[in-house]
């Protein structure tokens, strides 16, 4: 009798049903999508951020002394410390390697131009491009084309394994030379194959390739700093502990955790003599995004559920008093309370599995174009998401229904079939 009495209700009233279950459709799609786009996003947005720049920049661990005795500062000359370019292969041995998406070597060296007549005091600047190198069995490649994407050049890129060079279009301009002219330095001459724009300091330098510098110097396999870009997770109260204060199960959750201190921690274990810092600004910038990109899906997600569960709660509203007749004489006959709230209860559940499960299919499709649209990339549905969504569809459902049953359970059996409520 029980079963029959909710196939009668659905067939009855098959306009408000259908009202009910497109809401819960509708609300429980948004919530899907947004839920499976939040816990697939944090690397895709770290990789989206990642064409900001690096975040992270190693230096050797003479420049951070700062020994002063007597008043006299005894902290080493910083133009004497250099790291080995040999050790910077070992980045691709350390524990946070597959968050690495690439480095980028730096050298900068004083040059004199000669430009006709006139000479120029310019700066030029080693760096890989795009280097090819092995570490193993492993080979990748890496240099400023991965760390700053931002780069234009006009004309072509040089070979690391070349003499070629770029002129910052500031100083392009300056010397009256292009694409194609050459430039002489330490009476060598030297092409230029292109011209650079970065809307920074580099638009006033040269920048060769890092060998080309190191020659230049007079010091082979240096490098002066390194610019490392890596994916990280935002800051929380773990990543700003000092990990020296830390007992030793909370430095392994640290240590395993893709902090910008952690990986900046790890990379300073792997190159010898360095100090590795995360660039802090760049670092809680791409934290801040994050978090608010997060926190907007969140709010998405409540107001969807809310509008779901208000368009449910006025849809029952209306179908429990065109019902009022039935109820009274549900009452009349001998059902109590609970047996009134049990059936309409029912009634809710069904539509509320109904609607998921509709719900969780559009919104897998709805995230899977949120993936390719946005990130250019497919998003992961994790499997644990279908309960979750379920389970939110019959709490948005019955929180919808449950003031409309509230009144059904107080319509007196009289005044009902009388026709005075």
């Amino acid at each position: 009798m029980f079963v029959r009495m909710l196939y009668q209700s659905f067939c009855r009233q098959r306009r408000r049903k259908l009202l009910a279950g497109i809401a819960i459709t509708l609300g429980v799609s948004v919530a899907t999508a947004m839920i499976a786009v939040a816990t697939d996003i944090g690397d895709k947005i770290n990789r989206e951020l990642r064409t900001y720049g690096a975040n992270l920049v190693v230096t050797p661990d003479e420049d951070a002394l700062d020994v002063e005795i007597g008043g006299v500062n005894l902290k080493p000359a910083s133009d004497s410390a250099y790291l080995e370019e040999s050790d910077l292969l070992k980045i691709k041995g350390m524990f946070w390697r597959h968050n690495i998406v690439g480095f980028a070597p730096m050298l900068n060296v004083p040059a004199t131009v000669q430009a006709g007549s006139a000479t120029h005091k310019i700066e030029l600047l080693g760096t890989y491009f795009a280097k090819p190198l092995a570490f193993g069995d492993q080979t990748f490649t890496t240099g400023v084309r991965t760390t700053h994407p931002w780069w234009k050049v006009s004309g072509a890129w040089p070979n690391d394994d070349s003499s070629d060079i770029l002129l910052g279009e500031r100083l392009a301009r300056q010397l009256a030379r292009g694409v194609g002219d050459e430039i002489q330095m330490g009476g060598r001459n030297f092409r230029v194959v292109g011209v650079l724009s970065s809307d920074g300091a580099e638009d006033q330098k040269i920048v060769a390739p890092l060998a080309l510098a190191q020659q230049l110097l007079g010091k082979p396999g240096a490098v002066k700093r390194v610019l490392v870009s890596a994916m990280t997770k935002p800051e929380d109260a773990l990543a700003r502990r000092d990990p020296k204060t830390m007992s030793p199960e909370m430095y392994d959750r640290w240590y395993c955790s893709p902090y910008a201190n952690s990986i900046a921690h790890d990379l300073q274990q792997t190159i010898p003599h360095s100090r590795a810092e995360q660039i802090r600004q760049v670092a809680q910038n791409e934290g801040t995004v994050l978090e608010r990109i997060k926190g907007l899906m969140l709010l998405v997600t409540l107001a969807a559920l809310l509008a779901s569960a208000l368009a449910v709660s006025a849809a029952m509203a209306t179908a429990i008093f065109e019902r009022r007749t039935e109820v009274g004489l549900m009452k009349a006959l001998g059902a109590g309370n609970a047996t009134v709230a049990t059936l309409f209860f029912a009634e809710a559940a069904l539509l509320a599995l109904l609607g998921g499960v509709a719900g969780y299919g559009f919104g897998n499709l709805m995230a899977l174009q949120i993936g390719r649209w946005v990130f250019n990339s497919r998003i992961a549905i994790q499997p644990v998401l279908f309960p979750v969504v379920i389970g939110l569809a019959v709490f948005v459902t019955f929180a919808g229904s449950a003031v409309s049953i509230r009144k059904a359970m107080k319509f007196e059996p009289v005044m009902v079939l009388r026709g005075d409520a």
